[in-house]
């Protein structure tokens, strides 16, 4: 008899809540589950292919080595043997530095993924821990704490009036930042939202699926975020929309900001940025007249060449209309399994996330951001002969081949390691193709996870704890696993938040988990006690209250850290780009993938193959082409080939596509099946944020003809 069982999804980070039914051993089926109280009933289309994910013919089971060119089935035990004597190996000619280890978008999915990740490399000595938050959001890690950090947290959208996203799509990516929209059964809570008296102000270059919903649409132009928030800003400083007794109480800088924007009047904002003066000027009076609710960002606008100014100018917009919690309310985001740290109705200091006394790179004078180094130089780190070049990488979940810019240049630079690992279930993944050996990994309802990622969004103290839901299909270990196997291997430790990890003996999972967030609210193996039919636990009574500040710690926030006021000046008397290159393209998330997920699932590819170039009709005629045709989109750096889509709600002169798709073996032949690679058309050493690193990766300048 078909039995069905409670779980989450691992698919991305939203973790919607399931059903999953199980016959004889194997999922046959995957819902949502109507009685979950933060859900309600809700999955995606990419959730519910879980069942072919796991007992497709193109998952992989065992794991691969590279043979003469060729793959070949090797044990699990043999193969992790063999990678710790060539690592091994390799840190004693070359030391530590010369190894990397790089958690892309699924180390997420799995609750003790990055975290292991992380240990392994301290473990090791190494600085060359990477993952996938710096290829498309470094600026949000900058500006975490860079001008001082409200302890009681930002408003959530659950209590907002008004929200204003800019560049964010959640109905279709199931991501937005805290204090915008949750990702689960996102559209449903708009929609709720919206009849209950949200305001909307959407700003994107295209009218996305929230933009067609909002009160106000501002179609920026690709890049030029920084003059319509500048431009919002200055509207409201000028009319005292500022919420004042805050600003006073609590905000340092004000007048170098006020200078900074004054340039930006109404006209001259919303000219540079191409939208209508009366809505710019309407969107800052909505967005100030709303008592809570936040600005928050999607990736897009952080990619567009100015991600650290537009950051700036969020935090700076949330700070002087004080969208914080104050004394004596919930405090947003409560979170159970994430380190405890008081809520206070106070300015934490500002603290530095980068700069002297991080772990530099090698390249561009760029250092860590927090605990990692900018993915965006590890091409350079592979290449670059001398001590400290990276000669073996560990891929875990990830697919740099398509993710991370210039794929040629990446490319070169896995091809000439000494040693490639590639954890996957993918072997036809662009970057697994390419390694030494894949390790074959259990998948999510395989195994045991908590909700420790997505509980960022989560705006009560709910937590999860699943048991996995079938047996693996063969010679399987976790991710985690895999990587404690190396470290007993090698001697190495796996340092973490409660300690170090026992290196004797392979601790079960909910152990690990106990280390790992050790000093959260509540325990993992708690939670699992408190687990009934596979349940959320809500932890009502934890939720915490927003302190008193302490008067003898009066922190500000500081408006001019990292001299921003004088780098948004400089962004104004910047000169414009040529029109040597007229359209600018822009990313956009697909409902059918995730990242690079999913290609390889039949249901998902009977969707969409490829990633359209959208275009509005007009453009195509600018061009010429007709929908269904394929054109050539060019850069300074490199080309594409892309099938052309006309659509409507494109902004003319913008061009949007998805990103992680197709490979550096694909040519303009597969276009239809395999899609194109984005990444093709930029280069991280030629235009990159001297802060973080970020490479242009959005609002890219390129011209389009006929292919």
């Amino acid at each position: 008899m078909p039995e069905v069982r409670r779980s989450f999804c691992r698919f991305c980070h939203a973790n919607c809540a399931m059903l999953v039914t199980i016959d004889e051993g194997r999922v046959t089926k995957v819902q949502g589950d109507p009685d979950d109280p933060v859900f309600g009933g809700y999955t995606c289309i990419k959730g519910r292919q879980l069942p072919d994910a796991h007992h497709g013919p193109q998952r992989l089971t065992v794991s691969q080595k590279r043979v003469a060119g060729a793959f070949q089935d090797i044990a699990m035990d043999t193969a992790l043997d063999e990678i710790a004597a060539k690592l091994s190996a390799i840190i004693a000619e070359h030391g530590p530095h010369a190894v990397a280890v790089y958690g892309g978008t699924y180390a997420f999915q799995n609750s003790a993924g990055v975290g292991s990740a992380m240990a392994f490399a301290q473990g090791l000595g190494t600085r060359n821990i990477y993952t996938s938050v710096t290829l498309d959001q470094p600026a949000k890690v900058y500006t975490t704490m860079r001008y001082g950090n409200w302890m009681g947290g930002m408003h959530s959208f659950a209590e907002a009036d008004v929200a204003f996203f800019i560049g964010n799509n959640p109905i279709v990516s199931h991501y937005g930042p805290p204090g915008g929209l949750p990702p689960f059964s996102p559209s449903r809570r708009l929609r709720d939202a919206l009849d209950q008296g949200l305001k909307l102000i959407v700003a994107d270059p295209r009218e996305s699926d929230v933009a067609a919903l909002a009160h106000i649409h501002l179609p920026v132009r690709p890049g030029e975020d920084p003059a319509l928030l500048a431009g919002i800003i200055h509207v409201i400083l000028s009319e005292g929309l500022q919420d004042q007794a805050f600003v006073q109480q609590y905000v340092d800088g004000l007048d170098e900001l006020r200078r900074a924007v004054a340039d930006f009047t109404p006209a001259v904002a919303a000219a540079r940025a191409g939208v209508d003066e009366a809505q710019l000027v309407a969107a800052a009076r909505m967005f100030a007249g709303g008592a809570k609710g936040v600005v928050s960002t999607g990736t897009g606008p952080e990619m567009a060449g100015n991600g650290t100014l537009t950051q700036y100018l969020v935090s700076s917009l949330n700070i002087i209309c004080g969208r914080f919690c104050r004394e004596g309310e919930k405090s947003s985001i409560p979170r159970v399994f994430t380190p405890v740290t008081p809520r206070r109705a106070q300015v934490a200091p500002p603290m530095a996330l980068f700069g002297e006394g991080f772990p530099a790179s090698r390249i561009r004078g760029l250092t860590h951001l927090g605990m990692e180094m900018p993915c965006n130089v590890l091409a350079d780190e592979m290449l670059t002969p001398g001590e400290g070049q990276v000669r073996a990488l560990i891929v875990i979940g990830g697919n740099p081949v398509v993710a991370f810019p210039d794929q040629d240049k990446m490319t070169r630079a896995i091809d000439g390691l000494d040693l490639l690992v590639s954890i996957d279930v993918n072997a036809e993944s662009a970057t697994a193709k390419r390694a030494d050996y894949i390790l074959a990994p259990k998948m999510c309802l395989e195994r045991e996870d908590i909700s420790n990622l997505s509980e960022w969004w989560y705006e009560i103290p709910y937590a999860r704890y699943t048991e996995a839901m079938i047996a693996a299909p063969g010679d399987l270990l976790e991710e985690w696993e895999m990587l404690w196997e190396l470290a007993h291997r090698l001697g190495t430790g796996l340092p973490l938040a409660g300690g170090a990890c026992p290196m004797d003996v392979r601790p079960t999972k909910e152990a690990f988990l106990d280390l790992m967030v050790a000093g959260c609210s509540v325990a993992p193996s708690v939670v699992r006690a408190d687990t009934v039919d596979g349940k959320a636990v809500i932890y009502e009574d934890l939720h915490p209250i927003v302190e008193p500040g302490d008067p003898d710690a009066p922190g500000r926030f500081d408006l001019t850290a990292g001299a921003m006021p004088d780098q948004l000046i400089a962004y104004g008397n910047a000169e414009q780009p040529t029109p040597d290159f007229p359209w600018r393209m822009v990313s956009r998330r697909s409902r059918h993938r995730f990242n690079s997920t999913g290609q390889n699932l039949p249901a998902l590819r009977a969707k969409r193959t490829t990633n359209p170039a959208f275009l509005h009709p007009d453009d195509l005629a600018r061009i010429p082409c007709n929908d269904g045709d394929t054109v050539r989109i060019r850069s300074a750096v490199g080309e594409v080939v892309a099938v052309a889509r006309a659509a409507e709600n494109m902004r003319p002169g913008v061009v949007s596509m998805a990103h992680a798709f197709g490979g550096p073996d694909i040519g303009p032949d597969g276009v239809h099946e395999h899609g194109a690679s984005t990444n093709r058309l930029v280069s991280e050493s030629a235009h990159y944020d001297p802060i973080t690193g970020q490479s242009l990766q959005s609002a890219i300048p390129v011209s389009i003809v006929p292919a």
